[in-house]
């Protein structure tokens, strides 16, 4: 065995030592790079063995020596300078079943998953290798592997390799469910509050810490009050808007708190603090919400956790993880919902909800975790039990097992000396006990009872009599093969899943010729539509020749109620599941239950296992001389401090030790569990099996490829037996598992052909790009078929889909292609390449032979039924004062529904204009309001009050649209031929054109120029005057940054303006060649501040070039003689050219085409910078005869407030794949408003657009800035886009603070009146910093929607709008029929008659990076008080009119309006005088 010496090196030191792996080609002849070495000290045969991948050879290296570089070889523990063995292994003897990367700050779309999945294949990793993928801008490290059954340290990606991606920032809801057990106390005598919050929610802070989390967290407390009524009528007016009534009747109310909103802590501990605080009043406070003076309210009480609003919750947050796509954001991915119980792992929830649950949480990928730290209880949890509407006596519940809601129980390490037996069953309170509880009703005694002993204590006579366990036998027995039982016929029917068929019956109302004792049989439906079971009652049922069906079920009810009955109790058709024995129902496979298997990892015995599952097993008696193997096991786990493990050792006797139910490894090598960055030595160990030892006990019999799979668990391979004890799977609450892009099942052949429709069409990817290159005004690289196909396998990724990987070759018809469903090798002859991908019940195969693609979609025969539920409830956010109502829905998606076609031939054509993208399309995007910089947080620290504008604000609009160009410049990519230099650089004349002549002087309120008589001043900077680099220095008002060779005489003509103006260096400034743009091309905006400086005899620059138009001179640039001259960043270019000349450039002429491609923007109420304007009233809007109106909507030139160009995304030519986008923007910009920017994507990924946003904010950020902003920045309760936890705060405006209680604006005629109550609220916002943003109106329903503004204010933190508040409109909102459009900010009523509420509605920007939103802290308050909150606060008090600021305003306003009437009288007496 050949030895060699061990160097180590640092990489990045030397160009020669930049590899893993340093060794020389003479002492390895045989080795080739890409070869897999393992490396491991002589003399420890079994020690560490580390593998390393020959990446390049190096002859500077000496003989018989490798290098390794120095991390690596700290971490497995190899001394420098010692003697190793080295030999070269195959991959496929030491390749990995799983490997898990974490990932962070970053946002990696699934599509970019697989491309870095492709990129690691064959390659060689070890722990905690960072892995940079530079094409995507990726960067990732390497946290867990497992191998052949236990965890190792190195091994090799192979194809079949599962990887699983986790993040370590993810988006996070925590749910603290508020029953009435959190009042409890645990056997050891902490209330179950406090272990939630001081127990399990300090430890996941603390291990989110250890690993440095960086998660986006919102913290939501939640209940369910229950009212003692029996009707509505005994509710007062004020509660009724939110009542729900349950299955039985009762009235209750939905309760959501929430702590926290879209947070990132580096120390969460702050937090508890404040949940602690809530927690003291929130009973309080949620019970006695609704009492008022001298009115009686219903008694009400706090649910248990069984019948808490749980399902409603993870829908709750399912609600906002759906619209993923709506508000990215570049620096997170994952999501993740909590729910933390007092309870045991048992709810009592509707079916229909539950399907519903259970479709939304699989399709959307979420991962779901429920963390009980009341005590785990005997038999199988996470159990749902349905709402049993039948009251009979013996009616059997029926019960579901989700595999699709990740369980933990939590239990503190507290040790009680006396014993360390844990109780796991709570016993009810029973009769007397229960008027003594606190606060209990009768009817929950009674509800105790009932659940204790299923059935009334006066029915319950016989008991003595009755033999449960016969009972028991007969309830939960398997079907027989031949049922006698006339119910059960066997019915010679298609097999179906039966929840279609029962809601097809709702539907069409055949359940009303159905007595009511037949009802109960009949909604025994499935627990779970995945369980198929033949024929069942349901079927038999709805067959039109079942007449005896009334009779059958009449016996049925009465042998039900003869309780000692010989006959056959008759049941459904079939198993009811049995919670203490949920393993002899085994359910047929399928893609749902597969879809979340590839991340957990391989046990020794082959089946998948969960880590935070322990197995107790039996204690075999020691013989003497034989060690105890079994004593000595550990179970891995992921944190040191586990405290479920460490407390359950063999003293005294005990007769199970406890084990994990997988990693069965002997001491001698792991004696600690594994964390990232400490104890490693112990982890880093051979691949032995001689160390394994055999599974004890129940090992499942089941492996994956069997077509049956538990009902328990979330891998559907281990079997649940009631010695598993259930610990806290630690790994998913702080690093999330992302949806693997992988899944193992396939239908076989003849399912597919039973049970699913087939479809297919093919794309000829070539042909059409032929067809596109001729019409397309740009070209622009095709896609290649290749690339076509892998980007349709990337959308699909990207909307959820998984690659199925098969073993064998799929069972398809006419299947040609090589047999691997992921990236197979491709055969040297031609393309042909295979992918088979699903999504629910939903398959694609897409196949790629020569040139042609053909896409086969498989979708189910009978698809589920489309499910609505409308749910009610309250809420309060932070800084909210009240409990606000609001309403969403929860509705399955018809995935079959998603037009592929559509997206594909979009891909095919690179995005052609024939293929926009659609919002059913899900496409990305990110939006952005460019806003003037003002440092704002500074001055309003200065004056203690935050109605400062616009007085403190200096008049920079020359700069802020200066600055705009740039901006669309470097968004349209594009150059100037003659580059002006930088400013105070050169001696040259040049100058940049940024930065305005003027010194900032006090703005006039609207936009008026008072005329500068500015001396001249030398236009040459020296080098060394930094304040003129700055662009401080006072400057000539005429110099633009142009030479000013001459200056017009009064009468020059058109031409002689014209030549000057063509002129290459002194003329306006062209841009340099660009493909689409003809040659000598410049924007208006350019002509008309070159103009003005060259003018100066009145005549107005804008008229100038619109004659030389008329004259054919200039022209816009895609050639169409009809566009007039617009003012702004708008193209036009110069007609007579020498058309031989080698750069010349001719026009497309087609107009589309042209804006497609390019950027234009509008420029308004900024004439006054290229002409001097006559001033004009000072008058508030609010007070003027005829109000400006409020937009530029009605005067801008294309009457459109929208338009969209195609936008190149890979700037930096970083990418491996084509990347693209569109870019939609504001048609118009106006200063003193916000200016929008939407880029949108399908085809691009994350980390490039991020890149690619990131230069444009830096590009912006002289004058302006951009700033992130939601798609729906109110949040208004009701509507559909918007997160259901999220909603604006509305703010009353006092209006009667005239004297003498007179109404405002009575001088003015009525109709104005609303529309001036607008502009008066505007005003105030326009006092505060807020500016106007221009929207779409959503839909045109008529005259009769009520107007409303929005605004966002100029540091981007928050939004406002507001309403016109006028009674005349009693409209029915297109969106929710029940909800008065305004109703549920704009006094809280349904009663349309009570008069409207004034005021504002004011929200969040909850797209503001943390760390900015809290660095704007005002220094010198007192407690270091948010700018945002400081802001809100003077806001309502100027509002309400404090210190009589509101009036003060208003007679400052009046006087502005005064002595304008005055100054125009004057002007028209003097007027008057001179014509007389």
């Amino acid at each position: 065995m050949k030895l060699y010496k061990l160097n180590t090196h640092t990489r990045g030191c030397n160009k020669s030592y930049d590899a893993d792996l340093v060794m020389n080609l003479k002492d390895h002849p045989n080795a080739n790079v890409g070869d897999v070495v393992e490396i491991y000290a002589p003399d420890e045969e079994n020690g560490t063995h580390l593998l390393l991948q020959i990446t390049e050879f190096n002859g500077s290296c000496g003989r018989d020596v490798i290098s390794i570089e120095s991390g690596i070889a700290n971490a497995f523990k190899m001394r420098p300078y010692s003697n190793v063995v080295m030999r070269i292994v195959k991959p496929a003897d030491v390749a990995l079943d799983s490997i898990e990367i974490t990932f962070k700050d970053q946002y990696m779309g699934r599509s970019e998953m697989w491309r870095l999945k492709t990129y690691l294949t064959d390659t060689c990793v070890y722990v905690n290798k960072k892995i940079d993928y530079n094409d995507m801008q990726i960067r990732c490290q390497v946290y867990e592997m497992w191998s052949q059954g236990e965890r190792v340290a190195s091994g090799v990606i192979t194809e079949e390799t599962k990887i699983v991606f986790r993040s370590s920032t993810s988006m996070v809801y925590l749910f603290l469910q508020m029953s009435s057990e959190m009042w409890d106390f645990d056997i050891h005598g902490d209330l179950y509050f406090e272990k939630a919050v001081n127990g399990f929610l300090t430890e996941l802070f603390q291990k989110w810490r250890k690993l440095s989390c960086n998660h986006e967290v919102t913290i939501v407390l939640f209940s369910r009050t229950f009212y003692a009524a029996k009707s509505l009528d005994e509710f007062p007016e004020h509660m009724r808007d939110c009542l729900q009534q349950d299955y039985k009747g009762r009235f209750y109310e939905d309760f959501y708190r929430v702590a926290i909103q879209n947070e990132r802590c580096d120390d969460w501990c702050t937090v508890l603090g404040q949940l602690r605080k809530l927690f003291t009043s929130y009973q309080a406070t949620v019970l006695r919400y609704h009492e008022r003076e001298n009115m009686d309210i219903p008694t009400a009480t706090n649910s248990s956790a069984t019948q808490g609003n749980f399902l409603e919750v993870l829908n709750i947050s399912l609600n906002t993880f759906e619209k993923h796509y709506l508000d990215r954001t570049f620096d997170r991915t994952g999501q993740l919902s909590v729910v933390i119980t007092p309870g045991v792992g048992v709810f009592s929830v509707d079916r229909e909800l539950t399907n519903i649950t259970k479709q939304r949480i699989i399709d959307n990928g979420v991962g779901s975790d429920l963390v009980c730290v009341g005590e785990q209880p005997l038999h199988a949890v996470p159990l749902l039990k349905f709402h049993n509407k039948d009251t009979t006596l013996t009616s059997a519940d029926d019960y579901s097992l989700p595999h699709w809601i990740n369980l933990s129980f939590y239990s503190t390490n507290k040790k009680i000396a006396y014993s360390s037996f844990i109780p796991r069953i709570k016993l009810p309170l029973f009769g007397s006990q229960s008027t003594l509880h606190d606060g209990v009703a009768e009817g929950e005694g009674d509800e105790n009872e009932r659940n204790f002993l299923s059935c009334n204590q006066s029915e319950y006579k016989h008991n003595s009599l009755f033999d449960y366990d016969a009972y028991d036998e007969q309830i939960f027995q398997p079907l027989p093969a031949q049922s006698t039982c006339s119910l059960q016929r066997v019915v010679r029917a298609k097999k179906t899943s039966v929840p279609s068929l029962e809601t097809y019956a709702y539907r069409n109302n055949d359940w009303e010729n159905l007595t009511p004792t037949q009802i109960p049989a009949m909604r025994r439906k499935m627990s779970d539509p995945d369980i198929h079971h033949g024929t069942s009652a349901m079927l038999a049922a709805l067959q039109p020749d079942t007449t005896n069906l009334s009779e059958s079920l009449a016996s049925e009810k009465n042998s039900r109620r003869t309780i000692v009955s010989i006959a056959p109790i008759v049941r459904p058709g079939r198993a009811l599941i049995n919670p203490f024995d949920p393993s002899h129902v085994t359910i047929k496979l399928t893609s749902n239950r597969r879809r979340w298997t590839h991340i957990f990892p391989k046990g020794p015995t082959g089946v998948l296992i969960q880590q935070h599952h322990y197995q107790a097993v039996p204690a075999k008696p020691t013989q003497a001389g034989q060690q105890r193997p079994l004593q000595q096991i550990q179970s891995i786990c992921q944190s040191n401090n586990n405290n479920d493990q460490e407390d359950y050792g063999c003293e005294n006797g005990e007769q199970y030790d406890r084990v994990s139910s997988h990693s069965l490894i002997s001491k001698s090598a792991s004696s600690h569990s594994f964390v990232m960055g400490d104890d490693k030595n112990d982890f880093f160990k051979r691949r032995q099996n001689s160390l394994m030892n055999p599974l004890p006990a129940n090992v499942p019999n089941l492996t994956a490829t069997q077509a049956k799979s538990y009902l328990w668990g979330a891998t559907g391979e281990q079997e649940w037996t009631p010695a598993i004890t259930t610990g806290v799977d630690w790994k998913s609450l702080t690093i999330p598992a992302c949806l693997p892009i992988t899944t193992d099942y396939f239908p076989d052949k003849r399912s597919l052909n039973n049970d699913y429709v087939i479809s297919d069409y093919t794309l000829l990817p070539d042909d059409v790009n032929h067809d596109y290159a001729q019409s397309r005004a740009v070209y622009r690289k095709p896609l290649s078929t290749e690339e076509v196909c892998k980007e349709i396998v990337s959308q699909r990724l990207a909307q959820g889909f998984q690659l199925i990987v098969v073993d064998e070759k799929p069972p398809i018809a006419g299947a040609c292609s090589s047999g691997s469903a992921v990236l197979p090798v491709k055969p040297p002859c031609e393309t042909n390449k295979e992918y088979l991908l699903s999504i629910g019940r939903i398959f694609h195969k897409i196949s790629l032979s020569g040139s042609v693609i053909t896409v086969t979609g498989y979708r189910p025969r009978h698809p589920y039924p489309p499910i609505n539920v409308d749910y009610r409830y309250r809420f309060h956010a932070p800084q909210h004062e009240t409990y606000e109502i609001s309403g969403v829905n929860f509705t399955t998606e018809k995935l079959e529904n998603f037009n592929w076609n559509h997206m594909d031939l979009y891909i095919c054509t690179r995005g052609d204009v024939d293929y926009p993208l659609m919002e059913s399309l899900k496409y990305w995007r990110y939006r952005m309001y460019l806003l003037p910089r003002e440092n704002i947080v500074s001055k309003i620290a200065s004056c203690q009050r935050c109605d400062i504008f616009p007085d403190v604000t200096a008049d920079n609009t020359r700069e802020q649209v200066e600055d705009f160009v740039r901006l669309i410049e470097a968004v349209s990519k594009l150059k100037r031929q003659y580059a002006r230099k930088a400013r105070g650089l050169t001696n040259s004349p040049f100058r940049e054109r940024v930065g305005s002549n003027r010194l900032p002087e006090k703005r006039p309120s609207i936009n008026v120029r008072p005329k500068l008589e500015n001396g001249r001043i030398p236009r040459i900077f020296p080098a060394t005057d930094a304040a003129a680099a700055a662009g401080i220095a006072a400057r000539d008002d005429q110099d633009d940054g142009f030479p000013v060779d001459i200056k017009f005489s009064p009468n020059a003509t058109l031409p002689e303006i014209f030549e000057a103006m063509k002129h290459p260096v002194n003329g306006v400034g062209f841009f340099s060649q660009t493909q689409s743009l003809p040659s000598c091309t410049f924007v208006s905006y350019d002509a008309l501040m070159w103009l003005k400086t060259r003018l100066n005899n009145g005549r107005h620059p804008l008229d100038l070039l619109e004659a030389m138009r008329k004259e054919r001179m200039i022209c816009h640039a895609s050639g169409d003689w009809k566009k007039p001259v617009v003012p702004g960043f708008v193209f036009y270019y110069v007609v007579p050219q020498d058309k031989n000349a080698k750069d010349y450039a001719p026009p497309l002429d087609d107009y589309s085409a042209f804006v497609n491609e390019w950027l234009e923007i509008e420029f308004q109420g900024c004439s006054f910078l290229w002409h001097d304007e006559p001033l004009t009233t000072p008058v508030p809007n609010f007070l003027r005869e005829s109000p400006a109106p409020q937009s530029w909507t009605e005067t801008s030139s294309n009457k459109r407030v929208y338009r969209q160009s195609h936008l190149e995304i890979d700037v930096n030519q970083k990418s491996d794949r084509m990347e693209w986008g569109h870019v939609k923007h504001h048609t118009v910009l106006q200063p003193r408003f916000a200016f929008e920017i939407v880029v949108e994507w399908v085809t691009s990924s994350g980390p490039i657009v991020a890149d690619l946003i990131g230069g444009w904010m830096r590009k912006a950020n002289q004058f302006n800035f951009l700033v992130s902003v939601p798609a729906d920045p109110m949040a208004e309760p009701f509507t559909k886009k918007s997160d259901p936890l999220r909603g604006p705060i509305f703010i009353p405006l006092c209006t009667t603070f005239l004297p003498n209680g007179a109404a405002l604006f009575d001088e003015f005629p009525e109709e104005s009146r609303s529309d001036r109550m607008l502009f008066f609220q505007e005003a105030i916002l326009g006092k505060f910093g807020f500016l106007p943003c221009v929207l779409e109106k959503q839909y045109n329903v008529g005259k009769d929607l009520p107007k409303e503004y929005q605004y966002v204010h100029c540091t981007g933190n928050m939004f406002a709008l507001i309403r016109c508040a006028t009674n005349n409109y009693q409209v029915e909102s297109p969106i929710l029929k029940e909800t008065n459009v305004t109703r549920c900010v704009y006094g809280h009523t349904n009663n349309t008659n009570v008069p409207k509420k004034v005021g504002f509605l004011w929200a969040w920007n909850h797209m503001i990076p943390n760390k900015k939103w809290k660095a704007q802290t005002i220094n010198n308050s007192a407690d270091g008080e948010l700018f945002q909150l400081k802001m809100l606060k003077d806001f309502r008090e100027f509002c309400s009119n404090s210190d009589q600021r509101l009036s003060t305003f208003w007679t400052q306003s009046q006087e502005l309006k005064r002595r304008a009437q005055k100054f125009e009288n004057n002007n028209n007496n003097t007027e008057e005088m001179k014509l007389k």
